[in-house]
């Protein structure tokens, strides 16, 4: 399968893998990666490195939303291949070395067989990997507060959750955010499109990840780059409050 890229912006590229999304910040010959996808996935991450005329050589940076296998199923062969540093929050560090594992269990997604698309996306995710552990030798922590050094200038906003250091990325700049799993717009267990959570079974604390909503109301942006789902255009906050408005409705 093809790398799916679409640039949204100057400098700014979001990628569909299989299932799950990533973004590529250009900045002359240099490049930040946000995410990289299921284990399955990295020739499509490969490529589409090489089609926004970049390459594993020229990332600065891996960046993580949060340490779920597919967003981070490429980021050890990164690190250990071409010596790119892979950061995420503090709080989110031992997860991506597997000290922990905040992730939805196999108790649970057999629970949840009887919703639609559940039982074809764990199909899926068997085929590309997301049932293996491809921890981070070696991750860190972000090395700044505010705007990163990197191509883009990304912002990390903690925004837990999903995972206890799940964090947005903000490009004020150019109004984008990059929302991981803490916004996303679909997904192939769920049946709604647009703005929403991710159903219950895959957020560790459903609580938390409902009220990080308010923290992406406030960013000012009117382009939205989820983890899963196509980009949205529109603002930010009311998409965040659309989410909001969604998960309090019955059954969510």
């Amino acid at each position: 399968m093809r790398a799916d890229v679409h640039q949204v912006a100057d400098g700014t590229y979001l990628v569909h893998g299989s299932n799950t999304n990533w973004v590529i910040l250009t900045d002359g010959d240099a490049a930040t990666l946000v995410d990289t996808g299921y284990p399955g996935d990295r020739r499509q991450l490969l490529d589409s490195l090489a089609a926004v005329g970049s390459s594993p050589q020229a990332l600065a940076a891996v960046l993580i939303t949060h340490a779920h296998n597919d967003h981070l199923g490429s980021a050890e062969y990164l690190r250990g291949t071409y010596g790119t540093p892979v950061y995420l929050h503090e709080a989110e560090v031992p997860h991506a070395r597997r000290d922990f594992l905040q992730q939805v269990t196999p108790g649970q997604v057999v629970r949840n067989a009887w919703r639609p698309g559940v039982v074809p996306w764990l199909v899926h995710v068997l085929r590309v990997g997301g049932a293996e552990q491809h921890p981070v030798t070696a991750p860190e922590a972000f090395p700044r507060e505010g705007a990163l050094d990197l191509p883009g200038r990304p912002v990390p906003v903690h925004t837990p959750g999903h995972t206890d250091g799940h964090c947005v990325y903000h490009l004020p700049q150019a109004g984008i955010v990059l929302s991981g799993d803490a916004l996303a717009t679909g997904h192939a267990t769920a049946r709604a499109k647009g703005p929403q959570l991710l159903p219950g079974m895959f957020h560790h604390e459903r609580a938390r990840a409902l009220a990080s909503l308010d923290l992406i109301e406030a960013l000012d942006g009117d382009t939205l780059l989820p983890g899963h789902g196509p980009v949205h255009h529109g603002s930010v906050s009311k998409a965040a409050q659309e989410a909001r408005d969604r998960a309090h409705r019955p059954g969510r």
